[in-house]
């Protein structure tokens, strides 16, 4: 169930930030509308508990900043790069990530339900108990990732590379693997979760 929306007190609309650098910059509950953010720059930047609504992403990169319990909804996020970020509870409905890439970070409870993740590259981030279900991430890099808890049910993980990661939470029989990559301990695991008693192989010969 998607939680309410945090209130917001002031708003942006319509506004161009093309290329503006938002470094250090702090936002709380303000709601930007139909705001060009392509190209910026944001170093350290924390919007805690705002809301973006077609807001345009494109090519901008995010280093250390935090979206704390932000909303997103029809946002465009082409090319956007974000390194070690903290977007703990925030959730995405209708956003593009076409080129994404996710470099660390913290992801946890982050909502990506239905999400096209097809062309995006994530890598070693925090994704515990986020909501990926029915997210499309066929083809995606999904490696080295903490999916501790996650929600999965329908995802779609076909040709995804996604070594390294923690898969404990999937439950093979609700997703779509094929052509999944994938390390030998994983694959343990998915068959354990497929009902199967794996063991070692024990030579009769010996004992």
């Amino acid at each position: 169930m998607k939680r309410p929306d945090a209130p917001t007190e002031t708003t942006v609309h319509g506004d161009d930030w093309d290329g503006n650098d938002l470094s250090g910059q702090a936002h709380t509950r303000v709601a930007f509308v139909d705001v060009d953010m392509t190209e910026v720059l944001n170093d350290g930047g924390v919007f805690t508990e705002c809301t973006f609504r077609d807001v345009r992403f494109n090519a901008s990169a995010h280093t250390e900043a935090a979206f704390l319990n932000c909303t997103f909804t029809g946002c465009s996020f082409f090319d956007a790069t974000f390194s070690r970020c903290k977007l703990v509870g925030s959730t995405f409905a209708r956003c593009g990530f076409d080129l994404v890439k996710v470099d660390g970070g913290d992801w946890s409870f982050v909502g990506l339900s239905g999400a096209d993740l097809r062309s995006a590259t994530m890598k070693d981030a925090r994704m515990r108990e986020s909501d990926l279900s029915s997210a499309r991430c066929g083809g995606a890099t999904m490696r080295g990732l903490d999916l501790s808890g996650a929600s999965m049910h329908g995802c779609d993980f076909t040709r995804t590379d996604l070594r390294g990661s923690d898969l404990s939470s999937l439950d093979p029989r609700t997703v779509v693997l094929d052509g999944a990559l994938i390390d030998v301990d994983q694959s343990v695991v998915i068959a354990r979760g497929l009902g199967l008693d794996v063991r070692p192989d024990e030579d009769p010969s010996k004992g």
